[in-house]
């Protein structure tokens, strides 16, 4: 933890970006190469099948488990959003929602998450 705190601080990057992106994006490596692997090979259901099912893996199990878990070692951990979590959470569970609901996808779609992606990426550096 201690180098990841020097590496934000270095950069001038906030703790909500760092947990937010450099951590997701490191955390799920695996991932998201699996992911795009198989949108190169065109099997676009299987990539958003990984991508919303480790979004929820996260959210539904990880995180509550971690709540939990912190007390065991006496340093309880709350669940506690500020307004631009919560409203990060909202956009990302309505573009997800509507994204899949007609099971097809487009460049549209495409080019609207990387839209979404960039402005959360932007809105959280700048908190």
């Amino acid at each position: 933890m201690h180098t990841l705190d020097t590496f934000s601080a270095k950069f001038g990057l906030s703790e909500l970006f760092v947990g937010a992106f450099v951590v997701a994006i490191v955390g799920n490596a695996a991932e998201h190469s699996a992911a795009i692997m198989l949108a190169l090979k065109n099997k676009i259901g299987a990539a958003v099948e990984i991508a919303v099912g480790s979004s929820l893996q996260i959210a539904l199990f990880v995180a509550p488990v971690l709540v939990f878990v912190s007390h065991l070692f006496g340093r309880p951990m709350d669940i506690v959003f500020t307004v631009i979590e919560l409203a990060a959470i909202g956009v990302s569970v309505f573009i997800a929602k509507s994204i899949t609901q007609d099971g097809q996808t487009n460049w549209y779609e495409g080019l609207l998450l990387l839209a979404v992606y960039a402005i959360l990426g932007v809105s959280f550096y700048l908190v």
